[in-house]
């Protein structure tokens, strides 16, 4: 009989962020997204930066979660998450994230020849990934739930 939910654990260097039962997991990986259920079949993978996102058992929302690169284990009743860097969304200082990624883009912007053109492409990366995880706590908060 497949189980109805999966243990979701997420750990960055410095705290265990999560470690609860849910119904499914959606997260970045390195090229493109995964959907994880219970009883999925075992794997291990490089996480990317992006959203990952998860149900609780019965709930209707999705919860969202700012993922800075990593692994992810997978097995069928457990999803463990690795993360560089993970933020729940309540978490993201919204004018904070808007701030770095008017930065970014104006580093980018700038042309110069002499910028680090892989770790501002990060900076980038991370900067709206924080903005949109952030702002859809905001949306949800707005529209009542």
């Amino acid at each position: 009989m497949m189980p109805d939910a999966i243990e979701l654990v997420i750990v960055t260097p410095e705290k265990q962020l999560l470690r609860q039962k849910v119904a499914d997991v959606q997260m970045p990986g390195e090229n493109g997204y995964l959907g994880i259920l219970p009883g999925h079949a075992p794997l291990m993978t490089e996480l990317g930066i992006g959203e990952l996102s998860y149900h609780e058992s019965g709930g209707k929302e999705p919860a969202h979660i700012a993922i800075i690169r990593g692994f992810a284990e997978v097995l069928p009743d457990r999803v463990t998450i690795l993360a560089e860097t993970a933020e729940r969304a309540e978490e993201i200082d919204l004018q904070r994230a808007k701030d770095a990624l008017a930065r970014a883009q104006k580093r980018l912007a700038a042309n110069d020849p002499n910028i680090d053109w892989d770790r501002a492409s990060v900076a980038l990366q991370r900067a709206l990934v924080r903005v949109q995880v952030g702002t859809k706590r905001r949306s949800a908060l707005v529209s009542g739930s």
